[in-house]
């Protein structure tokens, strides 16, 4: 079984941990009414958009996501997050460097004793998240649990989602697919690009992600029979359909019948949280990787964090 296999099917109790976590309450974590950059870098940066819109979403306050290299000096902000499974990727680094003494930094990161950790002026640490793999799975997700418990949500609710996530069958056979673009609306539009980028790390697959509402926008055209479009959350009016009158295969949570994820155990109860689902989308990238005899825990071109000379 390679490394991230393990670490996939780990994240339930990796969010109970992390829903702990936050309850014995952080003061570097951002209050009510802040004003707040969340920042990282490549999967990071994707959890960082998607906790950016929760936060707003429930009134406590304007928040931003960037990716690390494009935060914008001089912008006023209360207090910069950054997630940094590694502690060391060089960008957020640099910029927590920078910011000392002029803005209040709080990293999320798996190494205790890590350069990002050393220099923030606050840090949460999850080694119990962090992970051998190159491609990142369960730190990201549980530093999104993390932030989502102490924005008040139920993680314990998201966790029971994920028991189940990580044991379905997958939605369709990798194998019969040549393409796929994953969608999502407000906040898991950063689940859809993660989902994306797993596709693309563990498989060299292609693979995009676009918002919802811009999918009939131009996207769309590449839709067709042997591809396969995953919508994350809440659905546009009549997107099904259309991408049903191209031929391609359609995804989602929330929907039941031949050409939808989940139906086989989300009848009958309330629909699972998306990122449960994102859950499911991580072991499709991973089955993607073996169908098509590739390790996927020695993704091409990359390493386990990026840093800089």
């Amino acid at each position: 079984m390679a490394y991230v296999d393990a670490e996939i099917a780990s994240q339930p109790d990796c969010w109970r941990e992390a829903a702990e976590l936050a309850a014995g309450g952080h003061p570097g974590l951002p209050a009510p009414g802040e004003r707040v950059a969340v920042v990282g870098c490549g999967t990071s940066w994707f959890m960082a958009m998607a906790y950016a819109a929760l936060r707003e979403q429930a009134g406590q306050g304007e928040t931003d996501a960037f990716q690390a290299s494009e935060f914008p000096a001089g912008r006023r902000y209360d207090r910069l997050i950054a997630i940094s499974r590694s502690g060391t990727t060089t960008e957020v680094v640099e910029l927590i460097e920078a910011l000392r003494g002029q803005l209040p930094t709080t990293v999320l990161a798996g190494d205790p004793g890590s350069p990002a950790v050393q220099l923030a002026d606050a840090a949460v640490t999850m080694p119990f998240a962090d992970e051998r793999s190159v491609v990142q799975t369960r730190f990201a997700t549980t530093a999104l649990a993390l932030l989502r418990a102490h924005l008040g949500e139920n993680v314990g609710a998201l966790a029971a989602d994920a028991e189940v996530a990580v044991r379905a069958p997958l939605p369709i056979d990798p194998g019969l697919i040549e393409q796929v673009t994953f969608l999502g609306r407000g906040w898991t539009i950063g689940l859809a690009q993660e989902a994306a980028l797993k596709c693309r790390e563990a498989a060299t697959f292609w693979a995009e992600a676009y918002p919802a509402m811009d999918y009939r926008h131009g996207p769309i055209s590449i839709a067709a029979p042997g591809r396969l479009v995953w919508a994350f959350g809440a659905l546009p009016d009549g997107l099904p359909e259309d991408v049903a009158a191209t031929g391609a295969a359609f995804v989602h949570s929330r929907t039941h019948g031949c050409r939808t994820v989940l139906g086989s155990w989300a009848a009958g109860r309330n629909p699972v949280d998306p990122m449960a689902d994102l859950i499911l989308a991580q072991r499709f990238a991973v089955a993607l990787a073996t169908s098509r005899g590739l390790d996927p825990d020695a993704p091409r071109h990359l390493t386990r964090s990026v840093v800089l000379a």
